[in-house]
């Protein structure tokens, strides 16, 4: 049985191409967008000291070497630009965005890949409503752009032009009978088995070593994440504390963040927060996720002290990170990520 030819193959390319010429007047449309709203484009460098500090997030590491072959650092292709995009902010940048390649390991599939482009933009003095609204605007520009009177992805299809649905993370866990918030306290901490138990109750499969976290991802990815964004876009907001590391608490809920994710045909596109800037808190959370992947996985990242610092001088922010490729998949209707990739990163 013969290999599928390779995406260089012309006859493959063929196939492609319409793909890859939407995503670049996809690229343009928001480009301009981006300028008429007063953003200002940055170019952050992918190498960093610390490629992000989440516990599930990972990264390509290499060394830094002296002409005379020494090793100066230890540094990591970033998972995201945040960081140094935050001490632009904290710079005095303003509004600013990025239109960059990031890289996360073990991430290959359909949806996946581990070289990607994410678009990520911050409002000074913004706030989740407002990304809301620019996460609403871009899709209608992504559509118009190809000509598409739809988003789709494996025969599910959302309107780019109709309002989106807000949704919080505890009414969509309600209606699956599971009281999410009654597991969460004020100060952030989790009752593991009371949320192991209801999501048992609702058919939920959940493992003896599971925590909090495992179970909350389980019932988001099993139940949750596959309606969203069905005819029309779909916010998921107000993410409990514990999976918001880098957003601030709710003024009005101490237990949740104001953190949410936008969907569209059960697909996940971008994940926004109203930004923490408190440098203590921000360690506390770094360090605590840190501790939970050595424990997982053996490893842990370093934190980045600059950015840390740079949190006391930087202003209140709304920020949001998309993910470029998806929006492209969905808007031209591309099979699977490598569709709407020019040159895709080798499998070995």
């Amino acid at each position: 049985m013969s290999s599928p030819a390779p995406w260089w193959h012309p006859d493959v390319h063929a196939d492609r191409r319409p793909f890859l010429l939407g995503r670049n007047r996809i690229r343009d449309a928001l480009r301009t967008w981006f300028t008429g709203q007063g953003f200002t484009e940055v170019d952050p460098a992918c190498l960093q000291l610390s490629p992000g500090n989440e516990t599930h997030l990972h990264a390509f590491s290499t060394e830094a070497l002296a002409t005379d072959g020494r090793v100066t650092a230890r540094l990591h292709l970033h998972t995201s630009p945040e960081f140094a995009m935050k001490k632009l902010l904290a710079a005095g940048a303003g509004d600013i965005v990025s239109f960059g390649h990031v890289f996360r390991n073990r991430e290959r599939g359909v949806l996946h890949h581990p070289e990607f482009t994410m678009i990520e933009w911050y409002r000074v003095g913004g706030s989740c409503a407002g990304l809301m609204d620019d996460c609403a605007a871009i899709l209608a520009l992504a559509a118009e752009a190809v000509g598409a009177r739809g988003l789709s992805w494996r025969g599910q299809l959302a309107d780019p032009f109709a309002e989106p649905v807000r949704l919080t993370v505890a009414e969509a866990f309600a209606a699956e009978g599971i009281d999410l918030l009654a597991t969460v306290a004020p100060d952030g901490a989790t009752d593991r088995d009371a949320l192991a138990a209801a999501a048992g109750a609702a058919g939920i499969r959940v493992a003896a070593d599971d925590g909090w976290s495992d179970v909350f991802s389980r019932v988001l990815v099993e139940r949750i994440e596959p309606r969203l964004g069905m005819g029309r876009p779909t916010m998921l907001c107000d993410y409990p504390i514990p999976e918001a590391a880098l957003a601030r608490r709710s003024p009005t809920d101490p237990r949740v963040a104001e953190r949410f994710e936008l969907y569209a045909c059960g697909v996940e596109l971008a994940n926004g927060f109203g930004e923490l800037t408190d440098p203590a808190e921000q360690r506390r959370r770094f360090e605590a996720d840190m501790a939970a992947m050595q424990a997982i996985y053996g490893y842990h990242y370093p934190l980045d002290e600059e950015f840390l610092a740079a949190l006391a001088l930087m202003p209140d922010s709304a920020g949001i990170a998309l993910g470029f490729d998806r929006l492209v998949m969905l808007a031209t209707g591309a099979p699977s990520i490598e569709h709407v990739l020019w040159v895709p990163v080798p499998r070995g």
